[in-house]
């Protein structure tokens, strides 16, 4: 193996493979990114799998001569990433197992492990495909990521439950206390014409790594999807992202969703925002609780907290309140997690009672919906 390519290109590259490489591998070869250049194609495939979530990128080098080999992704990485910022030559020993990086300052030589070792990521070629548009998936994905559980005993929370429609994709998570559903039309015609009915749970890890991708994703084509019963495939141009569905049946949280409320507030949401960061500091000091007093006389909504031997906060914040007064209390980290999320410059809290769930949407954008549990006020 032998090539020549700019150390942007491979820096960019290995890092973005490098996240699919565990910092605890099971075995050696599984601490390693697969490296394959290929010269009909001129051009070089790098791929990370910890054998569970994979990451395949390709990008175009000037090949000598084509082969693969498996290299210690960290140190490969630390090494590339400080190297001048010109043409690296990249070349395999034809005696031993080792790659050598060539650049004008200097020569660096890596033992690897044979390509053979390597395990294949696993492909979905018997299974269901489906064609959706870049921007629907990664409004789905800021709407909905932020509020999947990190508890392990409840794995099929740990991910994103991913259900197509006629015309749109609906993406929910949930984590116990609190619910996000997003509901995103798929402007792209030649992705709705193409999608099949899809009911699936993806780990919040994987969508993590899409998203980044998704983010840097240049290209008009729609992103292609590709799973059966375990394994599903998010294909965007020359990279590819694998990973295993969760197992588990996921929870009916449609039915979860209260429709008629009693009581209604309306507000600018960066204000609330800001309210919450500044009130945020004192409830740090206690249990992360922020009592929320909703007062239709003055068309107002009061945030409070009471931490016992450190101080007190209050703010007051003008709104649109309907239905009669309520003193409310919420986790607030769960009610800026939901602000940060919804696309618009008012937001609705909807609610009935102080132990109801109460629900945030925004009044513009995508269909966002937030359902919050709140929590009970000790007097």
């Amino acid at each position: 193996m032998k090539f020549s390519c700019t150390q942007i290109d491979l820096n960019a590259h290995l890092s973005l493979v490098s996240r699919a490489v565990s910092s605890r591998p099971s075995k050696p070869v599984l601490g390693n990114v697969l490296i394959e250049a290929e010269p009909s194609l001129q051009q070089v495939t790098l791929i990370g799998f910890d054998e569970t979530l994979g990451i395949q990128t390709a990008f175009p080098a000037e090949v000598e001569r084509g082969g693969k080999l498996t290299v210690p992704a960290k140190l490969l990485g630390d090494i590339v990433s400080r190297l001048p910022n010109e043409t690296i030559e990249v070349s395999e020993s034809e005696s031993e197992p080792v790659v050598t990086l060539d650049c004008s300052s200097g020569q660096y030589r890596v033992r690897g492990i044979e390509a053979d070792d390597y395990p294949n990521l696993p492909l979905v070629e018997a299974g269901e495909a489906a064609s959706l548009s870049a921007e629907a998936l990664l409004e789905g994905l800021r709407g909905s990521l932020f509020a999947t559980s990190g508890d392990e005993t409840k794995q099929v929370l740990t991910g994103v439950h991913l259900a197509t429609n006629t015309d749109s994709l609906e993406f929910a998570a949930t984590d116990g206390h609190r619910l996000a559903v997003v509901q995103t039309v798929d402007a792209d015609s030649r992705a709705a014409s193409n999608r099949l009915d899809m009911r699936v749970t993806i780990p919040a890890k994987a969508l993590r790594e899409l998203e980044r991708m998704l983010q840097m994703y240049q290209e008009t084509e729609p992103v292609t999807l590709r799973f059966d019963d375990t394994q599903v495939v998010f294909e965007l141009g020359q990279q590819r992202i694998t990973t295993r569905l969760l197992e588990g049946q996921y929870p009916d949280y449609q039915r979860l969703i209260p429709h008629q409320f009693t009581r209604q507030l309306t507000l600018d949401r960066k204000q609330l925002l800001s309210s919450l960061e500044r009130i945020a500091v004192m409830a740090d000091q206690r249990n992360n609780i922020v009592k929320l007093t909703l007062i239709s006389g003055d068309q107002s909504l009061a945030l409070s907290v009471e931490a016992q031997e450190v101080g007190s906060g209050r703010e007051r914040l003008p709104a649109q309140v309907t239905g009669e007064d309520l003193e409310i209390a919420f986790n607030v980290r769960y009610l800026l997690d939901g602000l940060k999320a919804l696309p618009s410059t008012e937001v609705q809290l909807q609610c009935n009672t102080a132990t109801s769930p109460s629900i945030l949407t925004p009044l513009s954008g995508s269909k966002m919906t937030y359902l919050v549990m709140p929590v009970q006020i000790r007097s």
